[in-house]
């Protein structure tokens, strides 16, 4: 797992004392998978609320310092705070920040990291941080997720549900401008295996033009939505489209709710999957 021994046993000092106030998101959230590719310089805490955040950061020092660690506050804004967090020789960036709590689904809980964001949500808000900036190691993670957690189609159909201000075209237009990179750009990232740059460009160009394709055939009423399949028990991208076309795949729109929702896997009212699937 591309965490640092030094951010796992950060990771479970804080989880040792459960916080549903806090949760891990960004990079090491989404790293936490066996096969990822790229070491997170930093910890990413987020919490539904401002007032949460100084509450918790003051919560956390308390615990750290009490083990320990020594914490070198860097900025404190009203809804954000970053620190670093350091003990012996090993040192690493730590973020307590507010996000809305709108969000697809549920928490997940781990025994190391304790409350995380759930991996469709993380892959959601990847495409939403791709398209807003022009960094490599977004596209790295872009890659890990279309991969691993949801196609790139079906994460710019969703990801308007979350931020309305896009369209899935509107988001593609600026996803168009990404990967025109150079190999020392990847570089100075911390990957768990070498990047090839000419196939990732490809796997890219692919994952677009799908993407497009994908987007202008799903109907309007749907916008903003994922497709659960209830056979698969997973996020999918629905190969067909058109009036019972979702039915006949066993396939349900799922549409984000402020703190998150399951899916519902039966055709029958109040069909829940089991925890953490999905």
């Amino acid at each position: 797992m591309p965490l640092t021994p030094f951010q796992r046993v950060l990771l479970a000092d804080l989880a040792a004392t459960p916080n549903d106030d806090r949760y891990l998101a960004g990079g090491a959230a989404m790293h936490f998978a066996p096969n990822s590719t790229r070491y997170s310089d930093d910890l990413d805490f987020f919490h539904d609320s401002e007032a949460r955040v100084a509450a918790a950061f003051t919560a956390d020092r308390a615990r750290l310092e009490q083990l320990g660690y020594e914490i070198r506050l860097a900025l404190s804004l009203p809804g954000f705070v970053r620190a670093t967090v350091t003990r012996g020789a090993d040192t690493t960036r730590v973020d307590w920040a507010h996000d809305s709590a709108w969000r697809f689904m549920p928490l997940v809980r781990d025994p190391l990291g304790g409350l995380l964001l759930h991996p469709v949500d993380l892959a959601v808000n990847k495409v939403l941080a791709l398209a807003g900036r022009d960094e490599p190691r977004d596209f790295v993670d872009m890659l890990f997720v279309h991969r691993s957690v949801l196609p790139l189609a079906g994460l710019c159909w969703a990801a308007p549900g979350k931020d309305p201000g896009f369209t899935p075209l509107s988001l593609l237009e600026l996803l168009k401008r990404r990967g025109k990179y150079h190999p020392e750009d990847f570089s100075r990232l911390r990957l768990a295996a070498p990047f090839d740059l000419v196939q990732a460009k490809e796997i890219w160009l692919a994952a677009l033009a799908a993407a497009e394709s994908f987007v202008r055939a799903r109907p309007a009423e749907e916008l903003g939505c994922l497709y659960y399949s209830r056979g698969d028990q997973r996020f999918v991208v629905p190969p067909a489209a058109g009036e019972g076309a979702l039915a006949a795949e066993a396939v349900t729109a799922h549409f984000g709710t402020p703190g998150g929702v399951l899916p519902q896997v039966s055709e029958e009212p109040g069909g829940l999957p089991p925890a953490g699937q999905g």
